[in-house]
């Protein structure tokens, strides 16, 4: 049915419970699902030998150590059993109806690119899979306390084999890599379904204590800078909002609001070059005017501060 690869964190404390609730709700949405588990993390292979799921410690990393997305995508098409893989972030729980929105779209559509929204949820204990209703506590917490996300938070690629054959050195859990795919798929003129309608995606909390710089490093650090560059920029950056169709209650239709996206694109890059290339040369010229005026006036910033009472 389906293959599951992924690469995690250190299997320690609240990540180590999060990584392991998503991991065995992969195993649960298919009997014959598959899961690969990525990388030599502390208790990697402990997990996968209790999970019962396939461990390859091995990966190929950049520079700072981050895994790369293109080694894992290209081992993870040659060893799988499935011609079906799913890349998702190891703190996602999945349901049934994934199961069900993949076999939907399986029905339309030979290749393709399936991603979907995910929804925020506080998970702090291991949940009980034994239990028959897990999923509807699950759900109901999510419609309770979840929160939504909006479509730049792409999580998990569902894609057919063979799909994505030539990658760019992308590192996963930072910045960019995930729009870049989604930018591939339909460079390729594949079809790109959004579930998000008919599939609920559980993205489990968690902190950033992984990155030396926290939350900011994995956004915009330098790997963050590094992986925009490998993909070509803007131009080469789409999202959830793009795809070409959109998997509803009557069936795979096409996404007819995926022009607003473009113009919601298009409008932020004028904004990104009028603020780098007019506004930022504009506002220093002032500055290198006016610094004769400002400093006969002792308008310098350490004074400013000085007299604010900050060091």
């Amino acid at each position: 049915m389906i293959t599951f690869f992924t690469t995690g964190k250190a299997f320690v404390g609240h990540n180590g419970v999060i990584q392991r609730n998503a991991l065995k709700s992969w195993t649960l949405v298919h009997p014959q699902a598959e899961v690969i588990l990525f990388g030599d993390d502390e208790g990697a292979a402990d997990v996968a030998r209790e999970l019962g799921i396939r461990h390859e410690a091995h990966t190929e990393k950049n520079t700072a150590g981050s895994n790369r997305a293109d080694y894992m995508f290209a081992k993870a098409q040659r060893i799988a059993r499935h011609d079906v893989l799913c890349y998702s972030n190891c703190d996602i729980i999945f349901f049934q109806d994934f199961r069900k929105a993949l076999e939907r779209v399986l029905a339309a559509h030979k290749e393709f690119l399936m991603v979907g929204r995910r929804c925020d949820v506080e998970i702090t204990q291991p949940r009980d899979f034994a239990n028959p209703d897990w999923q509807k506590q699950l759900r109901n917490l999510a419609c309770l306390k979840g929160t939504p996300r909006g479509a730049e938070w792409i999580d998990y690629f569902v894609f057919s084999r063979g799909l994505f054959r030539e990658m760019p050195p992308l590192v996963v859990g930072r910045a960019f890599w995930d729009h870049w795919m989604v930018w591939n798929a339909l460079e390729m003129k594949k079809p790109v379904v959004d579930v998000s309608r008919a599939a609920l995606a559980v993205h489990q909390n968690h902190d950033y204590r992984h990155h030396p710089l926290g939350k900011a490093g994995v956004w915009h650090g330098e790997e963050a800078a590094a992986n925009h560059a490998f993909a070509g920029g803007w131009n080469h950056l789409r999202t959830i909002a793009d795809a070409t169709h959109i998997l509803r209650a009557d069936g795979v239709k096409p996404n007819a609001g995926r022009q607003w996206a473009a113009v919601g694109r298009y409008v932020r890059q004028a904004g990104r070059v009028a603020f780098y290339h007019i506004g930022q040369p504009i506002w220093f010229s002032f500055l290198d005017l006016t610094r004769p005026v400002r400093q006969a006036l002792g308008l310098r910033t350490a004074n400013l501060r000085r007299s604010r009472g900050e060091t």
